[in-house]
Formats: C-alpha cells, sequence, structure tokens
C-alpha cells in the first residue's frame, strides 16, 4: 500500500447549509464539489481547505447525536470514530481565534489540544504539532 495517504473525513449533519457556513467561517473550507447520493438518498457536500477534505451528509430522517458523542471523555466509551484532528503550531493561539469565530469549546489541554464541536455537536480536535 506504498504512497497511501488520508483523503478524507465524512461528517453527517442535519443542516447542510449551516454546516457549509459553519466550516467555511470557523475553519476555513470552501466546497469544492456537491452532489447527491440517490440509494440513500442523501445530499454530499465536499469540503476542502488545501490537501484537507471534509465530507459532509444529510439525509432526511437521520438520528441526532447521542449526548455522549458531544464531550470528549464521554465518547470514549462509544465504539466507533471518535473525532477528525488537525495540527496546528499553537495551540493557545488557535484556542483564541477558534473562540472568536464562535467555535464551541468542547475540551482544552494546556498548550498541548484544544476539542471543538461543529455546529452539530461533531468534535474537532486540534493538536500541537509534534516536533
Amino acid at each position: 500500500m506504498e504512497g497511501m495517504k488520508f483523503d478524507h473525513v465524512g461528517v453527517s449533519v442535519p443542516d447542510i447549509e449551516a454546516s457549509i457556513k459553519w466550516y467555511h467561517d470557523v475553519l476555513e473550507f470552501n466546497v469544492e464539489r456537491q452532489g447527491t447520493l440517490p440509494w440513500v438518498p442523501a445530499r454530499v457536500v465536499h469540503l476542502r481547505r488545501g490537501d484537507m477534505r471534509v465530507e459532509l451528509f444529510q439525509v432526511e430522517g437521520s438520528l441526532p447525536l447521542p449526548a455522549d458523542r458531544r464531550f470528549p471523555n464521554r465518547d470514549l466509551i462509544t465504539h466507533g470514530n471518535k473525532h477528525v484532528a488537525f495540527q496546528v503550531q499553537d495551540i493557545p493561539a488557535t484556542a483564541a481565534l477558534l473562540r472568536a469565530r464562535g467555535a464551541d469549546i468542547a475540551f482544552e489541554y494546556e498548550d498541548r489540544a484544544v476539542f471543538i464541536r461543529d455546529n452539530a455537536g461533531n468534535l474537532i480536535e486540534f493538536v500541537r504539532i509534534r516536533p
């Protein structure tokens, strides 16, 4: 599997238009392409920021995110994917910028990491770039 690299993370959201705006305003992602999955049916939007991609899904009648999935420590008791994480140079500066952009801060760990919730409650982590 030579050359394998990360491609994207998929996130189910209740309001795709609100999520497009949130991911643009808070994390500076832009719409790359949009479409539908008629066999689900679902609306799909691919967002991009440099080499990073987020795929958003909106499915009519989907179930809301369980309350425990909104808290980093409590989310660990449920099997499955936990969060996406991005590396940044400076955690305190990133946390301050995210706050200024209206992000919901879920957890801060000194100058090592900060978790936020997107507009649908999904967890996103920012970690300090490792030397």
